[in-house]
């Protein structure tokens, strides 16, 4: 997509795009499993970040049980998994380059949306926006409200999201998906992590003002 006018929005994802949520996530099914009794393979978890938590919850809970303890997750999630969860390489200075380029970051995510705010929010990440409990498809419809031209994400789902927008699909090799499952999903770009994403911003504007 070209630019038409001032730069305006550029999307992230949240989960293994700007924070590397594994710890914190890993001992907030840990200790999900003690609460509830059930065997929960949060090794196994980690590995497959990215769609909603009820899709994984389904692999441990039967279907009438998994509403409730994706409620419950959420409640213990800020005491046990916040303060656990690091930012990823280059976060900080993805976003101060859409900020240094005039433009808007937004962060569009899976996750429960308070939950998301209290990761950035203890990490000193202050996007312009952040929009929750979107995945895949559905992150379109707010890419496009908040006029957002590219998209980046470390999963096929933000690369269908970032299409469904129309937004550039800028994906990072960070998460579960490896560089070639992203390309054939049909994402316009691979970065191996965000500490490359300023100089292809760069780079992006000066072509697309070209």
């Amino acid at each position: 997509m070209a630019l038409t006018s001032a730069f305006p929005t550029v999307g992230f994802d949240l989960d293994m795009t700007l924070i590397d949520s594994r710890p914190g996530i890993h001992a907030c099914y840990l200790a999900l499993a003690e609460r509830t009794g059930v065997f929960i393979d949060a090794d196994l978890a980690v590995t497959r970040l990215g769609p909603p938590l009820e899709e994984e919850l389904r692999n441990w809970f039967p279907e009438g049980e998994v509403a409730g303890v994706a409620d419950l997750y959420r409640a213990m999630y800020p005491s046990i998994a916040v303060a656990a969860t690091p930012a990823m390489a280059g976060a900080r200075e993805a976003i101060g380059a859409v900020r240094e380029a005039g433009g808007r970051a937004v962060v569009v995510t899976a996750k429960f949306e308070p939950n998301a705010k209290l990761h950035l929010a203890h990490l000193g990440m202050e996007p312009d926006a952040v929009i929750g409990d979107l995945w895949a498809e559905a992150k379109a419809e707010a890419l496009r409200e908040q006029d957002a031209v590219v998209y980046v994400g470390d999963h096929v789902g933000d690369v269908r999201g970032a299409r469904a927008a129309g937004a550039l699909s800028v994906a990072v090799a960070t998460g579960p998906c490896a560089p070639a499952e992203l390309r054939a999903a049909g994402a316009d770009v691979v970065l191996d992590d965000l500490l490359g994403f300023p100089e292809w911003l760069s780079a992006y504007l000066d072509a697309s003002r070209a």
